[in-house]
């Protein structure tokens, strides 16, 4: 049985839910989302929730259950909040610099790298070795997150690279002499 998906998802004031057609819509204030609803869960909008349930008892239905009700909590948090992702950038020479729709990065390689901001997302850079990703999907953040890091992954013997703010890199000792 699933502890996530027993719960239902609360819609606070100024958030519209609406089912229709296989998908479920949110809009609020930072905007709207939809998402396509899976035939192995039902979902039910009353009074003020939206709530999840397995439309039967086989294991699909139940593994699909949780994932469900977190991928709606996500919805109705993204157009309520927003999600963000902040990324530190270590190493000599290392630096970021938004530029509109475009994130300039020189992390070491003979040419900067471009990377062109996804839509619907915001990038910040308040210094050079800091990046904050923000949006209403979060999984769009993630990834665009992911695809920056993945250009120079911090590495564990000097700790250069892009990590995420609060992530531990387990630093490996050096030769001995």
């Amino acid at each position: 049985m699933s502890r996530i998906g027993k719960r239902p998802v609360a819609i606070p004031s100024g958030v519209e839910a609406k089912i229709d057609n296989g998908t479920l819509s949110v809009k609020g204030p930072k905007g709207a989302l939809t998402m396509g609803l899976s035939d192995l869960v039902s979902y039910k909008l009353e009074d003020g929730s939206i709530a999840v349930d397995p439309v039967n008892d086989s294991k699909p239905a139940r593994s699909h259950w949780g994932m469900q009700r977190t991928m709606v909590s996500n919805l109705v948090e993204g157009v309520t909040d927003g999600f963000s992702k902040t990324l530190q950038i270590s190493g000599v020479g290392y630096r970021a610099n938004a530029q509109g729709k475009t994130l300039k990065l020189q992390l070491g390689y003979s040419h900067d790298v471009d990377l062109t901001v996804p839509e619907g997302l915001k990038v910040e850079t308040p210094d050079q070795t800091t990046v904050i990703i923000s949006g209403i999907d979060k999984q769009a953040v993630g990834q665009f997150a992911a695809e920056i890091r993945r250009w120079r992954k911090p590495e564990p013997y000097k700790g250069k690279g892009i990590k995420y703010q609060g992530e531990y890199i387990f630093r490996k000792e050096g030769k001995k002499k």
